[in-house]
């Protein structure tokens, strides 16, 4: 799709417009807003495809909830300036996708980009406007779906994490509550069921039993790293060189670390499995699907950054989080890693933090994402094409996988564990 931004002109940045204005990111024209001050549901943003979903069978129409009304301003905004056309992207637009982005958990650039776009096809979805089941070809995405997560896991039923997606653990949590209600247990959420929904309160308050699920399954297993499976993504392939600054070129860099974190992770015997080769660059909803096929237990996706400002530098780590919830597991993992990259290295801390990246969003193990320094920085790009950095970084990553089978009693001071060879593996 084509890229939107700030300056740009057309119909479809006046659909991004519409979009924006229903829900609510910017005021409502008078003719947008019409007698009653309502806005019309947009259409689907450009380069998303409006027929992606299967059409559901043919049921009583549910009425929707939390039905969303613009904000209505005076028309021609502050100081009765004139109004942009609606097809100019201006400023205002500009400051209202940001907003939105941010919103979402998503980079805020004020660019639609295919991310973008496909957050604001989501946004437009509410809990009734259409029957929900489950579809493994064309699974059911948007935030009518994540409002039925959100309903059901506060009412103490396992529906895995909050992500939008209608998946088997959704349809499953959706049977259940069926049942528990005495309605016929088909999975699907209509009428009845969302009537039922409806009708009942929150029955669960305080805490969170997601957490305590994902704690439970990973003290399950035990303290031992034997036959842990880690899934390893370096961030580029292919002719997708990634970030290239000053000879140094981030798909390359990438793959060594990917090679040395790989040997490590033998050696203290771990499993360890590329999800993707050196010639090829998937998607990021190709790379959760390979993830999950392998089964692994946890995926690490590797990444170096850019700037055009030569001051940015830093490490950061990402995990699967928004307003309705997170990887509890994947933050727990994204905090170890981050604090004892930062121990090792003389890396500026950036910190940890939410994102719903495909990548994080589609993958039913803890996913983090690691961005390990700006190329683009002197001080970073040192560090990054050293072969002593990056075998810190593998150590790093091996010991923060131990301490998150750890138990608290047992856990070590950040910095201070070194995660053995097996024997013979040395």
């Amino acid at each position: 799709m084509k890229l939107l931004r700030l300056g740009d002109q057309g119909s479809a940045v006046a659909e991004v417009r519409a979009a924006l204005t229903y829900l609510g990111f910017l005021p409502a024209t008078p003719r947008q807003s019409g007698e009653r001050g309502e806005a019309a549901p947009p259409a689907a943003p450009p380069g998303e495809s409006k027929g992606a979903e299967p059409p559901p069978p043919a049921a009583e129409p549910a009425a929707a909830e939390g039905a969303r009304s613009p904000a209505v301003g005076p028309a021609g905004g502050a100081g009765g300036a004139a109004a942009a056309p609606p097809d100019r992207f201006d400023r205002d637009l500009d400051n209202a996708l940001r907003a939105f982005q941010q919103s979402r958990g998503l980079s805020v650039d004020g660019i639609l980009g295919p991310d973008t776009a496909r957050a604001l096809e989501e946004a437009r979805h509410n809990l009734g406007d259409r029957l929900l089941y489950f579809s493994a070809a064309h699974p059911f995405v948007g935030d009518d779906v994540a409002a039925l997560q959100e309903r059901l896991f506060n009412m103490g039923f396992d529906i895995g994490r909050t992500d939008g997606i209608f998946g088997p653990r959704t349809e499953s949590a959706v049977r259940d509550f069926q049942r528990n209600r005495g309605l016929d247990p088909d999975g699907r959420c209509g009428p009845r069921t969302l009537r039922e929904l409806k009708r009942l309160r929150r029955t669960v308050t305080g805490g969170r039993p997601d957490v305590l699920r994902e704690s439970v399954r990973l003290l399950a297993r035990g303290t031992s790293l034997l036959g842990v499976v880690v899934a390893l993504d370096p961030g580029h392939g292919g002719d997708d060189l990634g970030i290239v600054s000053g000879g140094l070129c981030e798909r390359d860099l990438m793959a060594d670390l990917a090679a040395r974190l790989t040997t490590r992770l033998l050696d203290s015997g771990l499993e360890s499995h590329l999800i993707h080769g050196p010639d090829e660059s998937p998607s990021e909803e190709d790379r959760a699907a390979r993830a999950n096929e392998l089964e692994a237990d946890l995926l690490i996706s590797l990444h170096a950054e850019g700037s055009t400002s030569r001051h940015a530098q830093g490490v950061s780590a990402y995990y699967y989080g928004n307003a309705r919830g997170s990887s509890a597991v994947g933050e727990r993992f994204a905090q170890l890693v981050q604090r004892e990259i930062v121990s090792r290295t003389d890396m500026l801390d950036c910190r940890t933090h939410p994102k719903v990246w495909d990548l994080l969003r589609r993958t039913r193990m803890p996913t983090v994402r690691l961005d390990l320094g700006y190329l683009t920085n002197d001080h970073d790009a040192r560090a990054l094409g050293s072969t002593d950095f990056r075998a810190a970084v593998a150590e790093a990553v091996l010991a923060a996988t131990q301490r998150l089978f750890l138990p608290p009693e047992m856990d070590a001071p950040t910095g201070q564990l070194h995660v053995p060879r097996l024997a013979g593996r040395a």
